[in-house]
């Protein structure tokens, strides 16, 4: 499996990151290994569960947050680009790069194309790697060498993001509470401009993380590939 989410801020994407995790290893016998949830700045260190060591301290979140908008846009757009070589989708070699079999993701390419240019200075029109520009070239790359990559839209209302802000702040929270309506927007804009063509979206407005991970797996299924299907079968023989 090859999955990528995307959301605003407190949409649930880390969560359901998480239990996507667990239901692949428990019910399909996937191996994603570990996920890639480090394009938000400050939080571009490290990956969740076995590499929680490298998340950057907090004064070394600040002293990301204070580089220029040129240093951050350098240090994001090599990080994306890291991410999409062949040799992280190459079946069967995927570990000699430092990758795994399946391949799960949050944001990436497509939260830097909003979050970049709104919060952190780069990635306009007119300045240089523009948002517009990067995110077709990525995708052309991704689909070159992945095209069963699957798209998955996180959204919910804004009252519902503001309740979960309150209740639950993230530190060094990268949007505000004003540009929720606007943010919401500019997902969807990503969401639905992709070139991924195996897309779909989950309303978590008032769903519960279990309610969540059901809606993932009912609909996954139509983009699951042959491979998914055959080792899920037989990960399910076996135990």
């Amino acid at each position: 499996m090859k999955i990528l989410l995307l959301g605003c801020e407190y949409t649930g994407t880390t969560t359901l990151a998480q239990n996507i995790f667990e239901w692949g290893q428990n019910n399909m016998g996937a191996d994603f290994g570990l996920f890639h949830d480090h394009w938000k700045i400050p939080h571009v260190t490290g990956h969740w569960p076995i590499d929680t060591d490298s998340y950057a301290t907090d004064q070394e979140q600040n002293e990301l947050i204070n580089l220029n908008p040129k240093m951050k846009e350098q240090m994001q757009r090599h990080n994306i680009y890291y991410h999409i070589q062949p040799g992280a989708f190459k079946k069967g070699e995927e570990e000699k790069q430092g990758f795994y079999p399946d391949y799960l993701a949050i944001g990436m390419h497509l939260e830097d194309a909003v979050y970049g240019p709104m919060y952190f200075g780069y990635g306009r029109e007119g300045q240089p790697a523009p948002r517009t520009i990067l995110t077709k070239t990525v995708e052309r790359a991704l689909l070159q060498y992945a095209s069963d990559f699957v798209l998955v839209l996180l959204k919910a209302s804004i009252e519902t993001i503001k309740k979960r802000m309150r209740s639950n702040p993230h530190p060094h929270q990268v949007i505000k509470s004003s540009d929720i309506e606007i943010l919401l927007q500019k997902f969807e804009h990503e969401f639905s401009n992709s070139q991924i063509r195996n897309k779909f979206v989950i309303d978590t407005t008032s769903k519960d993380k279990e309610q969540t991970l059901n809606e993932f797996i009912t609909k996954i299924e139509p983009f699951l590939s042959q491979d998914d299907i055959d080792r899920r079968d037989q990960f399910i023989k076996s135990t």
